[in-house]
């Protein structure tokens, strides 16, 4: 297969992205598990929500075919998920299979996560050490999927401080406290985005945020509710990065999440020297979002390293804008980066 790339020129117009890929992987956990219906807009059905949303259909029989974008999902409750009939594949998802590892260790039933090659090579000791203080019970292949998780039923809750800061664990952590006796709390090294905390409390689930500690009591109640998922920040990054690069772009990207741990991208960005205006700023379901307007401008210094963590997923796009940028450009704190997907740095 031959491919012919040319100049595209400037960027112009209105978009609005795909859904936001983190909240769609929760809103289909977190729906399943509730009491009630829940009703999910724009949902972000790449492959890796996709094999969210297959997985949970062997697990939660009550959840509709996604329709332009659109879910619907009858909530079985806490303890009503089902055995899967054969192994859950999630494909290239590590999202998926590390909160669902939390979601499901204190279920009743075993179950066996995998995925394809890629996955396979991903380590989820992260994951498997704080679940395991708990109480779970997981095997694994020399710490790396995939996982066989022998159901218990309940388990104890614990106080973890993570020695790495990652969202994935902390979800993972906080859904297992959701079947744990007493409080699970966990202490961030930095923060990280804060989605599953957001959306617990969306579905009327407390959760308790004080000086970088969060916690939830175990046995307690999600309601169904309805969730209007924004547009993906890590999929606008990218045209972000477009519109600051190519001379004579105005581009305005509609309804996009502005998670305050996730926006390092646009300061990153605007540290660089872009160009880009919010408007129409407001919040849905407990989630900040605006209009952005981006017009091209010259590029040029260091990306602040405080920012990192808070961008994590949009780096690659970045690094691109460093490219073009004037001069040389650093980027420090990004370790995180070589166990992704694939090894983004070598990418």
């Amino acid at each position: 297969m031959q491919f012919s790339l040319a100049p595209g020129g400037k960027l112009t117009g209105r978009i609005r992205v795909p859904g936001d890929k983190s909240m769609s992987h929760r809103s289909i956990m977190l729906g399943a598990i509730a009491e009630g219906r829940t009703s999910v807009s724009v949902l972000g059905a790449g492959p890796a929500g996709l094999a969210t949303l297959s997985a949970f259909r062997k697990l939660e029989k009550e959840i509709s075919d996604p329709q332009a974008g659109r879910l619907t999902i009858e909530g079985v409750g806490l303890r009503g998920l089902q055995a899967p009939s054969k192994t859950l594949d999630l494909g290239n998802s590590g999202t998926s299979i590390r909160l669902m590892a939390g979601l499901l260790a204190g279920q009743s039933f075993d179950t066996v996560l995998t995925g394809d090659e890629s996955l396979l090579r991903r380590p989820m000791g992260r994951i498997i050490n704080p679940l395991t203080q708990m109480g779970a019970s997981i095997d694994s292949r020399e710490g790396c999927p995939p996982l066989h998780i022998q159901g218990t039923g309940s388990l104890d809750g614990i106080h973890y401080d993570m020695p790495v800061a990652s969202a994935q664990v902390k979800s993972s952590v906080l859904l297992a406290g959701l079947y744990a006796s007493g409080r699970t709390s966990v202490t961030e090294p930095a923060p990280t985005r804060d989605h599953t905390e957001r959306m617990l409390a969306g579905f009327g689930y407390s959760v308790s945020r004080e000086k970088g500690v969060i916690s939830v009591a175990g046995g307690g109640v999600l309601c169904g509710t309805e969730i209007d998922i924004p547009a993906d920040i890590s999929s606008a990054a990218f045209f972000m990065v477009g519109a600051s690069i190519a001379p004579g772009s105005d581009l305005i990207l509609e309804h996009v999440g502005l998670n305050p741990t996730r926006d390092g991208v646009i300061t990153i960005l605007r540290a660089m020297g872009a160009n880009i205006e919010v408007s129409q700023a407001r919040t849905v379901g407990g989630e900040p979002v605006a209009d952005l307007r981006i017009r091209y401008a010259p590029l040029h210094l260091d990306i602040p390293v405080e920012e990192v963590p808070l961008a994590i997923d949009e780096l690659p796009a970045i690094l691109v804008a460093a490219a073009c940028a004037e001069g040389v450009t650093v980027l420090r704190g990004a370790e995180e980066l070589r166990v992704k997907e694939s090894d983004r740095i070598a990418t």
